[in-house]
């Protein structure tokens, strides 16, 4: 699954599909990508691989090379930190029991998120949620769109300022495992653990440098230099931290929804020079034929 290294391909290595919280099935997602000229795309859903069959039978009707992934939560000094995990082991026993582990932590998260908006008095929230994640784990965008339709709000992002956003009570962060951990589990499946969206944590350039520093001592491997809603300096701050921590540069777009042009699959920022990108280390992964 090397990856060669032509500048005319477009590679997205971060999206998501109704398999967590996109809003797009793995085969329509699929679709997109290829409208969007990309050749080589990671699926990368939250906690859970459960779309990738579907992904990879759709990749191959639209000729879209697929790379397994999957974005994991964690804790980093009680922050809520993704780290996105590349071309690893996908029959991995150790790792599918971890996500195991992982999916009733999210059962956990979604019935806390679900009890502390019981002031709201909306009926059957938590099954409502699940229906509207086609019965998989609901995350708090299928819990604002029941906001949403119940009428507690006019939209979604009404629904996140008031109820669900950081520092307010929909924002559960208890039930997930540290981030060396995580890093751990994606390690021993042979894959490549890479630091998400880094700019999107709110955090000071000090405190970006220090998780930076705590991934790469834990076993990281690279740092999403380049991802949807970053400024140019965005860019050159992240470049810095790759080339400081000697990690290896990834990029991809976090697409969830159509509708958000800042934020499409392909519809990536030029790579800075002198990076080393993740992709030159990709390996054909074991067990990848399971996916067929």
């Amino acid at each position: 699954m090397t990856i060669p290294q032509d500048p005319g391909l477009c590679i997205d290595l971060h999206c998501h599909s109704t398999a967590s919280d996109g809003a797009l099935s793995p085969t329509e997602l699929l679709a997109r990508a290829a409208e969007n000229k990309v050749t080589h795309l990671a699926l990368t859903d939250h906690d859970t691989i459960s779309g990738l069959p579907e992904a990879h039978a759709a990749a191959i009707a639209n000729g879209v090379v697929l790379i397994p992934g999957i974005e994991l939560s964690c804790l980093w000094r009680s922050r809520t930190i993704h780290i996105v995990g590349l071309d690893f082991d996908i029959e991995n026993g150790g790792f599918l029991k971890a996500l195991e582990q992982q999916n009733r932590n999210r059962w956990d998260r979604a019935a806390m998120i679900a009890d502390r908006q019981s002031k709201l008095a909306i009926p059957d929230l938590l099954e409502r949620a699940t229906v509207e994640a086609g019965g998989d784990v609901p995350g708090r965008p299928h819990f604002a769109r029941i906001m949403v339709e119940s009428g507690v709000v006019k939209n979604a992002a009404q629904a996140f300022k008031r109820h669900l956003g950081a520092g307010k009570p929909g924002d559960v962060k208890a039930y997930w495992p540290e981030l060396p951990e995580v890093v751990q589990w994606i390690n021993s499946a042979g894959g490549i653990a890479v630091l998400a969206h880094p700019r999107k944590y709110q955090l000071t350039a000090t405190k970006l440098r220090e998780l930076t520093a705590d991934f790469r001592r834990a076993g990281g491997q690279a740092i999403e230099v380049v991802t949807s809603g970053q400024s140019s300096g965005d860019l050159g701050f992240l470049a810095e931290l790759c080339v400081r921590e000697k990690l290896l540069a990834s990029q991809g777009s976090d697409f969830h929804f159509p509708g958000a042009p800042w934020c499409e699959l392909g519809r990536i920022m030029k790579m800075p020079d002198g990076l080393e990108p993740v992709w030159h280390h990709f390996k054909q992964v074991p067990g990848a034929n399971a996916l067929v």
